[in-house]
């Protein structure tokens, strides 16, 4: 019990108690399978364990469909560390992922271009059930993976572009499935402790129940201050609970998650506050607070189920899923700028059940004399919203800007097949069908109620030529999209100003195209090429503290990724991610062509040391890239390099996995930020609004030990 003992008093205590539980079994000698083996009694008959070393990815020749497609393995997940749980999608090449607010919120995404927000056109789903949220309190497709347990992550698999029959909502820029775990190798309790008063208590096992079924329980307690000078105090609580069965040809599992944030924000501020100080002349830090009620409070729960058949030639998957959601967050990004007596504060609020169904079935056959692989696929996704927005002071309402409910259905029906066109050319023809219903009762303005619908045929295609000298190309070309939000659909009055507005399109396409190239001619290096486009319809967002759909322009961009992995000695790997876009609007307008935020250039560099006796190392450089901040190029945000660094010693002795972590973020103490914007604001005393660069800088160099035990 003294690893119990010892965590600190400010660790949220509402899900200590399944925690202790699975510790205390697991400290007292595991789960029972294992504790009945440890004294001796009757244990479940099992195989004899074989150790195979895992490959970090499954990215070979052969492997994939694009260039720029791939799988992320458990055993690279744990070979460097992550600030916060999104930051694991920074294992696909190419994005960057950082924070503008409390850690309780949804991350920013930046990929090919787009300053993504919160998970807009980059779709996500963890165990099957979808992340991204349409018509969200704070902004469309928003993408919070604060309740992820990087734990339980057994593989990412990522796609770029929109050249995937399977995805639809949100995943023109790309998508990540992220899959958990069904079993653990071995029970564990794992302590970290860090600055700032960063407090995280793991702990979670499995074990074999009558009938051939596993029961796999994990669950976190999390505090954390972070750097700000008003303490974030985040207060975090998640549990899994898994129950499964079959094998992997024949098999089924069902799951409940449970997840509860609290936390107070410290928000982007002007850069001229930080240079002139507050309106009594002393100096203004950058973690300081402006607006010190800023924060926010969110809950997530689910339940979902699957089964899988696989047979000689043809499988079949169906998977349900329910979630309920709440968020309630407070901003205040404008300070005094409209309201200058009460400040600008205003509340975003979000509670919604979500009902969905996935089912899918593929077989092997012959078209045209020549061997196919053909799928079908059905989504149905329901979301039942009362979302709203109102003015604040000190969390406390004012008035109402919106409030609305709503019923949003969305329903995607695919269909593709693989040709085998000779031994070295295959093709991939698909097409998907999408339709959304959208119902709206404003009940703040019936005016902007309504019902709406909109409908989108997507059309696939891929070849795929090679190999030669372990080298194959790749030719992908397809039509995707993103949903607006519902409210935007049916909406005839804006809601801050009470101007007429026109309604917006339910779903708006985009089109891409991409040329690839993937290589292992080296021995031991794996690289490859992609040179891509994407153009979009409309650049339209929904303005989460205005309450409106905002007009914006078509767009195109293009780039270059180069994605090496190398590994020269069997300890040795080293990962290198270039990416480089252009992005413009597509039109000709007065303001300027460039897309705010687009970010020109990101990169990555790691060199992983791996089992060198007891010890294991990775150190990792971070480089996120330059970007207009206006249209016309004359504010752009600076570029950050930042380096983190994982040194671990396994501890045998221990326990099988146990081990000690040190992992230092942020090794140099850069002073670089997680984002800029260029816009007007007014702080209380100012005479009028001024436009100006404000900021939300990264943290500090941070240390964070880690001690796992494993049974």
């Amino acid at each position: 019990m003294s690893v119990l003992r010892s965590l600190p008093r400010a660790v949220p205590r509402s899900l200590l108690p399944t925690a202790c539980f699975l510790a205390v079994q697991l400290l007292c000698g595991g789960l029972p399978e294992a504790r009945a083996q440890a004294e001796g009694g009757a244990a479940p008959a099992a195989l004899e364990r074989v150790e195979v070393e895992g490959r970090h990815y499954d990215n070979a020749v052969g492997s994939s469909d694009a260039a720029s497609q791939g799988t992320i393995r458990a055993e690279l997940l744990k070979s460097r560390p992550a600030l916060r749980p999104g930051e694991v999608l920074e294992f696909v090449p190419g994005l960057i992922v950082t924070q503008h607010s409390g850690d309780g919120k949804a991350n920013q995404y930046f990929l090919r271009g787009f300053n993504l927000d919160h998970g807009t056109d980059f779709a996500t789903t963890v165990s099957g059930m979808p992340v991204n949220m349409p018509t969200h309190g704070h902004g469309q497709g928003y993408s919070d993976l604060n309740f992820l347990i990087p734990e339980l992550v057994e593989r990412i698999d990522y796609r770029k572009g929109p050249y995937f029959a399977r995805n639809g909502d949100f995943s023109a820029a790309g998508s990540a499935d992220i899959a958990y775990r069904t079993r653990l190798d071995e029970p564990f309790v794992q302590l970290t402790l860090g600055q700032r008063g960063y407090q995280r208590l793991v702990a979670g096992g499995s074990t074999a129940l009558a009938g051939g079924q596993t029961l796999l329980a994990v669950a976190e307690a999390q505090h954390n201050d972070g750097p700000w000078t008003l303490a974030e105090h985040l207060r975090k609580n998640n549990a899994v609970l898994t129950l499964s069965g079959g094998t992997r040809g024949q098999g089924w599992s069902a799951s409940a998650m449970a997840y509860d944030a609290r936390w107070r924000s410290t928000d982007q501020v002007p850069e001229r506050l930080i240079e002139a100080g507050n309106d009594q002349g002393r100096p203004f830090g950058r973690f300081d607070a402006i607006d010190a009620s800023d924060g926010g409070s969110t809950r997530r729960t689910s339940l979902s189920g699957e089964w899988h058949r696989e047979g000689e030639g043809e499988s079949s998957r169906v998977a349900a899923y329910w979630m309920g959601y709440r968020l309630q967050l407070f901003s205040n990004f404008t300070y005094a700028m409209e309201r200058p007596d009460t400040g600008d504060q205003f509340s975003q609020q979000d509670r919604r059940d979500v009902y969905g169904l996935n089912a899918s079935h593929a077989l092997d056959h012959r078209l045209a004399g020549l061997p196919a692989h053909s799928e079908l696929g059905l989504q149905l996704r329901q979301d039942r919203i009362r979302v709203g927005l109102f003015d604040t002071e000190a969390r406390r309402v004012l008035a109402t800007t919106r409030d609305d409910k709503v019923r949003e259905t969305q329903m995607g029906v695919y269909a593709q097949t693989q040709l085998e066109l000779a031994p070295w050319l295959r093709s991939i023809v698909g097409l998907r069908a999408d339709q959304a219903r959208f119902s709206v009762d404003a009940l703040s303005n019936a005016a902007n109620s309504g019902r709406s619908s909109a409908h989108l045929f997507s059309p696939k295609l891929s070849l795929i030529a090679g190999p030669w000298a372990r080298t194959e190309f790749f030719f992908n070309a397809g039509r995707g999209f993103h949903s607006n939000d519902a409210r935007g659909t049916t909406a005839r009055v804006d809601p801050k100003t009470g101007e007429a507005v026109e309604p917006v399109p339910g779903l708006v396409a985009a089109r891409g195209l991409e040329l690839g190239a993937r290589t292992e001619w080296v021995p031991g290096l794996q690289s490859s090429l992609a040179l891509w486009k994407l153009d979009f319809d409309s650049e339209l967002v929904y303005v989460g503290d205005a309450g409106a759909t905002e007009a914006n322009r078509p767009s195109k961009r293009r780039g270059v990724e180069w994605n090496n992995r190398y590994v020269p000695l069997r300890w040795l790997l080293v990962d290198a991610d270039l990416a480089w876009t252009h992005a413009r609007f597509a039109d000709a307008d007065p303001a300027g062509s460039r897309i705010p935020n687009a970010v020109d250039r990101v990169a990555s560099l790691a060199v992983t040391a791996r089992e060198l006796g007891l010890w294991s190392a990775s150190l990792q450089w971070r480089y996120l890239g330059s970007g207009a901040l206006i249209e016309d190029n004359s504010q752009r945000s600076r570029s950050s390099l930042t380096t983190n660094l994982r040194l671990s010693r396994a501890l045998p002795g221990w326990g099988r996995g146990s081990e000690l972590v040190l992992d230092v973020f942020n090794v140099a103490n850069r002073r670089v930020n997680d984002i800029e914007y260029y816009y007007e604001s007014q702080l209380p005393g100012e005479a009028a609004p001024v436009a100006d660069r404000h900021i939300h800088p990264a943290e500090p160099r941070t240390l964070r030990l880690t001690l796992k035990r494993g049974f």
